[in-house]
């Protein structure tokens, strides 16, 4: 079986990157731009040098920022009706997760309306066209929508999230500047830092990794553990190694997918409304252990990557252990909880059957029924 990998036509890293955007969008004829944000990355004038970028060439744009945490089926559809209205030819989408996740579905809907009902679009959906031109700018350091294939929209009348993955989806430019992450709060940082390793975790373990996905995961794991801590204090080495470290992940995930940790924290999203990267930060470790005796010796490499000394002299209990007490040490001392206290008994039918039933779970090294689920589940009441 041929391994695929697909990634952005052209990424910009470093300071100062957001200054390509107004080229790019020159060199690919476009006036008439829709900009996906957040309303706190306006207010905060984050977002302007982008817009006077946009002024200097001349081009007209719109802001549009009805884009909720948790994106929504009726956001993406707000979304569509607003560009179509404003006659748009591009998408400049520059935020979180959410905002990149938005901008995703109303691209390839622009450009196949046949799925404008949004559900349509779940799992692998046949869609025909690549999105209209897009320019994904992240503002967090975590979810790496700007170089990956998948997007999740939340269902809200069924209390589900659903992921799609699609080659057509993928922006055709990342901009991936730390100057743009400097405004993260603390708890936004950590995370959207989790969320980050666990995408590096899950995907180094996951049923399809292979060698070319292990090298992105492993750099990784170890350019987030490096990181992360610093990135939460501002720190402009830390908020580089974080941009860096998360889009790293992303070239890998994307083409391999992720397990059931990413399964079990899209529903406690979905049901609880709980941040992505809490629920993925607190389910990690547990996923982990269920996972540990189908990793073979990954563990061990997990743990060097994040920095465990003497790892070459423990057995593999030893450092299969290690490397998931690192990965609660990191979760600890970023302020993520280890525990939800919304979680009920009660919802644990539904939670689990809703984690089965989610795309990431055919990926997870190890196969969990919805009794395992449940028991997982429990593990953070």
């Amino acid at each position: 079986m041929a391994n695929r990998i697909v990634l952005n036509n052209v990424s910009y890293h470093g300071a100062g990157a957001v200054a390509e955007i107004g080229n790019e969008l020159s060199a690919h004829g476009c006036k008439k731009v829709f900009i996906a944000s957040g309303n706190h990355v306006v207010k905060s004038g984050q977002i302007d040098s982008i817009l006077n970028a946009l002024k200097e060439k001349g081009m007209e744009y719109t802001i549009f920022t009805d884009i909720k945490p948790n994106p929504t089926i009726e956001n993406v559809q707000a979304g569509v009706a607003a560009f179509k209205a404003f006659g748009a030819d591009s998408i400049v989408c520059v935020g979180g997760g959410s905002v990149m996740d938005t901008a995703k579905a109303i691209g390839v809907i622009i450009t196949n309306p046949e799925f404008a009902d949004v559900r349509s679009l779940e799992g692998v959906a046949p869609t025909k066209n690549h999105a209209v031109f897009t320019i994904a700018v992240p503002t967090t350091a975590g979810t790496a929508a700007e170089v990956t294939i998948n997007y999740v929209i939340t269902d809200v009348e069924r209390k589900r999230k659903f992921v799609c993955v699609d080659v057509h989806d993928i922006p055709d430019v990342a901009i991936v500047d730390p100057d743009m992450m400097l405004s993260m709060p603390e708890s936004l940082t950590a995370a959207t830092g989790m969320d980050a390793l666990t995408h590096a975790i899950e995907g180094y373990t996951t049923a399809a990794a292979w060698q070319m996905t292990d090298m992105f995961h492993l750099e990784a794991i170890r350019l987030i553990s490096a990181n992360l801590r610093a990135a939460q204090k501002n720190d402009p080495e830390g908020r580089k190694g974080m941009a860096l470290g998360q889009y790293i992940a992303g070239m890998g995930f994307s083409n391999v997918g992720l397990g059931i940790a990413h399964s079990m924290a899209h529903t406690l999203g979905a049901v609880y409304d709980t941040p992505h990267g809490v629920a993925c930060a607190m389910m990690l470790p547990i996923v982990m252990e269920y996972n540990a005796d189908a990793t073979g010796e990954k563990y061990r490499e997990i743990a060097r990557a994040m920095g465990v000394k003497g790892v070459d002299d423990m057995n593999q209990s030893e450092y299969r252990a290690a490397a998931i007490e690192a990965v609660k040490k990191l979760s600890a001392d970023v302020g993520i909880p280890a525990k939800l206290d919304k979680l009920k008994e009660e919802d644990l039918d539904f939670l689990a059957q809703s984690a089965a039933a989610d795309a990431c779970a055919p990926g997870n090294p190890k196969p969990a029924t919805v009794e395992d689920f449940k028991a997982l589940f429990r593990k953070i009441m």
